[in-house]
């Protein structure tokens, strides 16, 4: 009796682990994105904030648009090259995050335009 309920507990836990695909549950969400599909959202939301700040919107503001960049660029990947590429477009949305934040508009231009330009070679590599 005892070896018949220890079959009977394991069969039914492997029958409730089985009924949820892990890759469904995984990826609850999140959104997907082609990479060049993706690398397009990123400038588009880089072309935001860039008018955000042209426009003298609060920084709150120009953070939420980097923010939007910076979690869209994470779903990036198509290779290592691709994802060292992206690591520094992402590097470069954080730092122009901590400008805006620091009131240094200038700067968060500088590294805005710097991202852009390695996202027009990350297009190249995919």
């Amino acid at each position: 009796m005892k070896i018949l309920k220890s079959a009977v507990i394991a069969f039914s836990i492997a029958v409730a682990m089985g009924s949820f695909s892990t890759a469904a549950v995984a990826e609850a969400g999140r959104t997907h994105f082609k990479p060049l599909d993706a690398v397009k959202a990123v400038q588009d939301h880089i072309a935001a904030a860039e008018a955000a700040i042209n426009n003298g919107a609060d920084s709150a503001e120009v953070v939420a648009h980097i923010k939007k960049a910076a979690d869209t660029a994470e779903e990036i990947n198509a290779n290592d090259k691709v994802s060292r590429e992206n690591s520094k477009v992402i590097k470069h949305l954080k730092a122009a995050s901590a400008s805006v934040k620091a009131a240094n508009s200038t700067e968060a231009k500088e590294h805005l335009a710097k991202a852009k330009e390695v996202l027009e070679n990350l297009k190249k590599l995919i």
